[in-house]
């Protein structure tokens, strides 16, 4: 099979590349210039340059592809940059969606938990829970546009699109060269921190979710099938307690209250008014931290064989990857 991947530089993208090229398949990966040497090191792979709204581009590729898996995306957490946004999470993904129906590709579109609903500490959702449950996530530029993006690609599967969504919670790993998620690593990992997010995440690692994705490829499933490829649902003062001991840190004491976390929006959002660019502390992000990001995977482990390796593995691999450029120059 010849599978065409967006957002190889990406975390996930990167890791279902290599993944693929332990494979029988050939790769066609998508990228915004010359591509990194060291980033696709070892990956036997055609590139194509350009982005994602050169529509000619996209259609030649995936003209000459049997499935296409889409992984890129843009990730702000914050109320700026929405029309960005949409015309990376949302636009771009109907325009590959469009191209797939017309040219009768299997499309795996990579959505996001942030998609989904949100769960509480008691109320573990899954794929059938509505969005709006719990008091719905908080509408973020992140959050509208990767709900955009997959209502582009449920709204052509009436018209014959074979589509099917995989929804990855909050994932670490190896192979993170931005890096992405594990920034958060990185900042706990930099000082002390006496206090955590209140909320939670399904933590996850980015080679389980590559796994189902490339699986969700090959399986014959109903189109337009979701997927939530989640795994440990932990509190961001659990999360942050084991980043901590990873970077020989004293962990957190407590989850941050409700007053520090108002007064926290309010500066954030404040400072950002007077900014071109929006910091990662602003209420939206605040908000988001304050809910539980928790999910059930079952229909992933029942259906795409979806692994969930121990969470210890997962922390212990990521923090040797983010830390490999300090220890070398020891």
């Amino acid at each position: 099979m010849r599978i065409f991947v967006t957002g190889g530089t990406g975390l996930l993208g990167n890791t279902i590349l290599r993944q693929l090229s332990q494979t029988n398949d050939s790769t066609i990966a998508l990228v915004r210039g010359k591509p990194d040497p060291q980033v696709f090191e070892g990956i036997p792979c055609e590139f194509v340059s350009g982005d994602l709204d050169d529509t000619a581009l996209l259609e030649n590729a995936i003209r000459n592809c049997d499935a296409v898996i889409h992984s890129a995306g843009l990730i702000h957490l914050g109320w700026k940059r929405l029309d960005e946004s949409m015309r990376v999470n949302r636009d771009a993904s109907a325009t590959i969606a469009d191209l797939c129906l017309r040219h009768h590709k299997k499309l795996v579109h990579v959505g996001t938990l942030n998609a989904m609903a949100v769960g509480t500490r008691d109320n573990v959702p899954d794929e059938s829970t509505p969005r709006d449950a719990n008091g719905g996530q908080i509408p973020s530029s992140y959050v509208v546009s990767k709900q955009a993006g997959v209502d582009a690609v449920l709204e052509r599967v009436p018209q014959g699109l074979g589509a099917i969504i995989v929804h990855p919670g909050f994932m670490l790993g190896p192979w993170d060269w931005k890096p992405s998620s594990g920034r958060m690593m990185v900042e706990v990992g930099k000082a002390w921190r006496p206090v955590a997010p209140a909320g939670g995440c399904s933590l996850c690692d980015v080679r389980d979710v590559a796994a189902a994705t490339i699986q969700a490829t090959y399986r014959d499933l109903p189109s337009g099938r979701q997927y939530i490829l989640a795994g440990h649902n932990w509190t961001y003062l659990q999360l942050w307690t084991e980043m901590a001991r990873r970077y020989n840190r004293r962990p957190p004491l407590v989850k941050v209250g409700p007053v520090p976390r108002w007064i926290a929006a309010r500066v954030g959002d404040l400072v950002s008014r007077f900014t071109t660019n929006e910091s990662d502390l602003n209420s939206a992000a605040i908000k988001m931290s304050s809910q539980y990001h928790w999910a059930n995977s079952q229909r992933a482990i029942d259906e795409l064989g979806y692994q969930i390796r121990p969470a210890q593995e997962t922390l212990d691999d990521a923090a040797k990857w983010l830390q490999r450029d300090s220890a070398s120059t020891r």
